[in-house]
């Protein structure tokens, strides 16, 4: 129940941003908001958007240092949140650091934290 609290806030949010700037979202739109919340409705990848949301960039091996699991798990979710838009990548040297694509997923982030608020009474 708690994470459907959660997930039903971040629509929200999500739906207020591209109402505000679109006033009408089209199918595509519609499905491509829909694929980015699926996305990242995972714990981990929740942790992650709050880090680079921090940190405005941060290569793997610090995501994954913060994240405190393997590189090759940190590397997996990166992949899945950068295949659905969330975030961006940018190679420099031996390097590859992850940003968010648009800033307004921050709201998320927010949307989330004061989620975990909730005390359920």
């Amino acid at each position: 129940m708690y994470f459907i609290s959660i997930y039903l806030h971040i629509k929200i949010i999500v739906y207020k941003v591209y109402v505000m700037e679109l006033k009408e979202l089209s199918a595509p739109q519609l499905e491509a908001a829909a694929n980015m919340l699926r996305a990242i409705a995972h714990p981990m990848r929740i942790a992650i958007l709050s880090f680079l949301e921090d940190d405005e960039s941060m290569t793997v091996t610090e995501i994954h240092e913060r994240l405190g699991i393997e590189q090759s798990t940190t590397s997996h979710h990166l992949g899945i949140l950068k295949d659905k838009g969330v975030l961006v990548s940018k190679r420099v040297g031996k390097n590859t650091y992850y940003s968010l694509k648009h800033n307004s997923l921050s709201h998320i982030v927010n949307c989330v934290s004061k989620c975990t608020d909730y005390s359920g009474s």
